[in-house]
């Protein structure tokens, strides 16, 4: 398993765009480690490195099909959240116009009524 998640945190890492150094600082953690974590060399997880893991890149609950579009969905949630009781004008916005984007798409540009 912990191979696997290894994988994970590294896939979830560079879709977002951050490098493996820079990562490790977020974290607090060195990068050595870091790498043996993704590479499933590192056998055990501090539970605050695990909790910065969940709350950077919505790793848990893992799935055994690891369905990348749930996942996805999962941090997207997660963020949504955090920006809801931040600012809730700027959230309800960005969900509304995720609705009408899928919307657009399955209708084309015609509303069912």
């Amino acid at each position: 398993m912990l191979e696997n998640l290894g994988q994970r945190i590294r896939l979830l890492r560079k879709q977002k765009g951050i490098s493996l150094n820079v990562f490790a600082k977020e974290l607090g953690v060195s990068s050595g480690y870091l790498s043996g974590l993704e590479t499933g060399k590192t056998e055990n997880i501090p539970l605050k490195v695990l909790e910065k893991l969940q709350e950077e890149l919505a790793i848990l609950p893992m799935e055994t099909d690891d369905n990348e579009i749930s996942h996805r969905f999962a941090a997207i949630r997660q963020h949504y959240d955090k920006l809801l009781e931040k600012d809730p004008e700027a959230a309800n916005y960005l969900l509304s116009t995720f609705e009408n984007g899928v919307r657009f798409f399955l209708l084309g540009s015609k509303e069912e009524q």
